[in-house]
């Protein structure tokens, strides 16, 4: 199956072509586990002000992003590697990337959540002052916003006709339906946050920082690497191929057709099962693109590869945005304009998982066709 597709290479400069694979797999470990320690440093230098905090946020997401590649790089050139020390290391860096992911995770989903309902109840949404950097990861949702109490701003009256357009209930439950969900995910983000403090101040992670110091300079490889570094990021690119094979793209390539919104509604536990296969692929495809820069260095990633990858990102926020919906229309006693608002919002995240799929599929598909 993977002879189908076109070699995903890329363009610019790369590494050294002459160097072994060895080599090349030890100086992008160097390199990341140099780019690791920089972001630590930046991290614990950062001061409290509001240009501190953002540097802060900043150098946590370099961080995670460095924690990323190391361990993708562990997992896909394991054989090349002493067996001991990666299979220790890899699991360290994802705890330690997925808890410093939490507060960003729940910044950006309540976000999306309320511009959601923005528009969906005919709302104009709240500007971000010039000059502001992502709202999301700039200061606690409590601040964020200035508008309006629980950043639900006292626009304009909205025209005749949008007012025609929206539906009364969703008019009226869409405030309280925003204050509930920010009162919930920043309370998330609140508790991600103190784990994060909680993180960095362990022997957990002084560990883990530790064994990327050394890996920094010493990389523990295998005797007789040969030239099984190509051998491994080809494996990493069938393993992607054979499990976007099992996902339904016939069905993705027609847009609208409501398929995640029906199985959204089916049960609780349907949409985790609906997304799981995707989600996985979205992991492959992440450790393909890490696999590529080892080869490639900076060079320039295949288009499709970059689109693709946007579009399974887009449906994993979409994806857990619908979920806190539904969790929060979950909460005792609600008002039912205010349930009834949280559905609409659920229906319209499922759909934005649709249009994730239907745009991973002409990415991918219209890509893979027009190179043969």
């Amino acid at each position: 199956m993977a002879q189908q597709h076109h070699e995903m290479t890329g363009t610019g400069t790369g590494p050294d072509p002459g160097a072994d694979a060895g080599e090349l797999l030890a100086a992008h470990l160097n390199a990341q586990a140099t780019e690791f320690l920089r972001s630590l440093r930046l991290h614990r230098e950062s001061t409290t002000d509001a240009q501190g905090a953002e540097e802060s946020l900043e150098a946590a997401r370099a961080l995670r992003r460095a924690a990323r590649r190391i361990g993708a790089t562990l997992h896909t050139f394991r054989p090349l590697l002493d067996q001991e020390w990666a299979s220790s290391l890899r699991p360290e860096l994802a705890w330690l990337s997925g808890t410093l992911a939490q507060e960003h995770a729940y910044a950006t989903r309540l976000d999306r959540l309320l511009e959601a309902l923005h528009r969906l109840a005919g709302q104009p949404p709240v500007p971000v002052p010039a000059g502001e950097p992502h709202a999301a990861a700039a200061a606690p949702a409590a601040g964020r916003r200035s508008a309006g109490r629980n950043g639900w701003a006292q626009p304009p009256s909205p025209s005749a006709a949008t007012e025609a357009s929206t539906p009364r209930g969703l008019a009226v439950g869409a405030a309280k339906a925003a204050a509930l969900l920010e009162r919930q995910l920043t309370l998330a983000r609140t508790r991600a946050h103190s784990t994060a403090l909680q993180a960095f101040g362990s022997s957990r992670f002084h560990a883990v920082a530790d064994n990327v110091a050394v890996l920094a300079s010493e990389v523990p490889l295998r005797a007789g690497t040969g030239d099984d570094l190509k051998l491994l990021a080809a494996q990493a690119e069938s393993d992607l191929i054979e499990a976007i094979g099992t996902l339904p793209l016939g069905q993705a390539g027609h847009p609208y057709n409501a398929g995640a919104l029906v199985h959204g509604l089916a049960s609780d536990s349907a949409p985790d099962a609906q997304d799981a296969p995707w989600l996985k692929v979205r992991s492959l495809l992440r450790l393909h693109r890490y696999a590529q820069e080892v080869l490639l260095g900076h060079a320039a990633q295949d288009p499709r590869v970059t689109d693709a990858s946007h579009a399974l990102n887009v449906h994993r926020e979409a994806a857990a945005a619908a979920a806190a919906a539904a969790q929060a229309a979950r909460t005792p006693r609600i008002a039912p304009a205010t349930a009834y608002a949280l559905g609409v919002l659920h229906a319209d995240q499922r759909h934005e998982v649709e249009a994730a799929r239907f745009a991973f599929q002409q990415a991918w598909l219209h890509e893979a066709v027009s190179t043969r």
